[in-house]
């Protein structure tokens, strides 16, 4: 018994809600990428250790199971606290702004890069509880900065939208290109 309360007060720390809950993802995450470890990297023949393309990704991997398994271990030992369900549901909830980007992402071959940006930057302003003209216009003027600067300046090669063939000939190209 004493040597278990020993073992318990090691591994013992301060436990927030959904920490068992996590700790059991992170640790099976970590498995995952250590069994597929083999078929993502090679040793290859001829090249140092410190040149080997499996060297840093296998301490990563690795390093990243003993302390997932540690991290999993002082969960466990660590006394129950309330609320872990409510706390799991509040990182559900992040995965609306996934849903959003989805969204995005397979409008802008339609709509077309910049309308697109604008309409989802203002879009998650007013989500974020903007409301008033000046919030606004500065995300819409941030959405256009965006657009431009990753077609125009960076020739980003993203999807043209479909809207663009509606527009004069002269005026398409350009949107074709840069916008």
């Amino acid at each position: 018994m004493a040597r278990r309360k020993l073992f318990q007060e090691l591994f013992q720390r301060y436990r927030r809600p959904g920490d068992l809950v996590f700790a059991v993802l992170f640790f099976g995450l970590a498995l995952f990428l250590l069994s597929q470890l083999g078929a993502q990297t090679t040793w290859a023949r001829r090249t140092p250790w410190h040149g080997q393309p499996a060297l840093w990704p296998g301490i990563a991997v690795v390093g990243m199971t003993v302390f997932g398994a540690f991290h999993l271990l002082g969960s466990l030992v660590s006394p129950r606290i309330e609320g872990r369900w409510t706390e799991v549901v509040f990182w559900l909830r992040s995965f609306e702004y996934v849903l959003y980007f989805l969204i995005y992402v397979a409008l802008v071959p339609l709509g077309g890069y910049l309308p697109m940006t604008i309409v989802f930057t203002l879009f998650l302003a007013v989500r974020a509880g903007f409301r008033s003209w000046r919030p606004l216009a500065i995300a819409a003027v941030f959405g256009v900065v965006t657009a431009l600067v990753f077609r125009g300046f960076l020739q980003v090669k993203i999807p043209a939208g479909a809207i663009y063939d509606y527009l004069p000939v002269a005026v398409r190209s350009f949107a074709l290109q840069y916008l």
